[in-house]
């Protein structure tokens, strides 16, 4: 099923009907939010549409992406009101940052691999935003788990050179051994309940692991960057 002709006409209402809610007259709670206040909403709609994916449930998902959306327009109709920005500076600056980073599609570059469209990617990222480390960028709210993994996926080049990496090879055997992921989800499942039992905090444990790795990451970067060209 591709997108009618017309997809996106609705969008012009759903701005409309937030824009009747929070003016004069309208709904006396979406009145008093603010981008704080709806922090909460962003959160768990963004859990929702997640949960909505994992169950494979279209119906959900429909429903559950209406009110992530929901989320962006008001948002963005705060920040109009203190003349800040409108939802059309954001859909505009998403547009234009589609085409940016598609150079492939939309102008004379090339990428024939998924992968080596990611790697364009984030370098164009980078570039863009001035990052010197591929740990910058990484959101400091992410749960550990989900923040270790990007971590360790932006830092694949890299891992090679760190010392502390190698020594996890006891860790990457016990993994070796897994058959599959829901393998993988029981012993995790089984460390937590370790960690628990000893009085730990697996999220707070991992949180810790993986700042220390950036640092380790960091460093390395830093190292290599001011070594003499002719000794890299």
């Amino acid at each position: 099923m591709t997108d009618p002709p017309n997809a996106g006409s609705r969008f012009v209402d759903l701005v409309a009907v937030l824009d009747r809610l929070r003016s004069p007259g309208g709904c006396p709670w979406d009145a008093r939010q603010t981008h704080a206040s709806l922090v909460e909403y962003l959160i768990e709609e963004s859990y929702e549409v997640v949960e909505a994916i994992d169950a494979a449930d279209q119906t959900a998902l429909c429903e559950e992406l209406g009110d992530l959306l929901l989320q962006v327009v008001f948002h963005a109709r705060i920040a109009s009101e203190a003349a800040g920005f409108t939802i059309d500076d954001v859909t505009d600056g998403i547009t234009e940052k589609l085409i940016r980073r598609h150079p492939h599609v939309f102008a004379d570059a090339t990428a024939d691999t998924a992968e080596q469209v990611e790697a364009d990617w984030h370098a164009r990222k980078a570039l863009e935003k001035g990052r010197s480390s591929v740990t910058d960028g990484i959101p400091a709210e992410l749960p550990a788990l989900m923040k270790a993994g990007k971590l360790q996926t932006r830092s694949a080049a890299l891992q090679a050179h760190l010392p502390e990496l190698r020594q996890q090879a006891d860790a990457r055997s016990l993994v070796d051994q897994l058959t599959d992921e829901s393998e993988l989800g029981e012993v995790l499942l089984a460390i937590v309940e370790a960690c628990r039992q000893r009085g730990w905090d697996a999220e707070s444990a991992l949180r810790r692991a993986v700042s220390k790795r950036a640092v380790q990451i960091r460093d390395y970067e830093t190292t290599v960057s001011a070594a003499p060209s002719s000794s890299r």
